[in-house]
């Protein structure tokens, strides 16, 4: 996909319940400055989970492209899936 689309926010699912938010900061920070990262379900939730999603905003809508590039990237003990996410989340 090109950056017509745009957005400079991606989605990463399938991320391991034992990732952090500081983990995810430095693999996608490589690709460009981040204005927002949010990780759900966050790490002091009570629930169990099997796996948790990651919402990334970039500075740069280039950067969401590339990130992108890193869908199936093993992280932790999961391939990731990366895609582009509409704003407003």
């Amino acid at each position: 996909m090109a950056s017509s689309s745009g957005t400079d926010v991606i989605q990463v699912t399938n991320v391991s319940p034992s990732a952090s938010s500081e983990q995810m900061r430095t693999l996608f920070g490589f690709l460009g400055k981040i204005e927002e990262l949010r990780l759900f379900p966050p790490n002091d939730s009570p629930l169990p989970v099997s796996s948790r999603v990651c919402f990334i905003k970039f500075q740069e809508p280039d950067s969401a492209v590339m990130a992108q590039h890193l869908t199936n990237t093993v992280f932790v003990d999961r391939a990731l899936i990366v895609v582009p996410c509409a704003e407003g989340l």
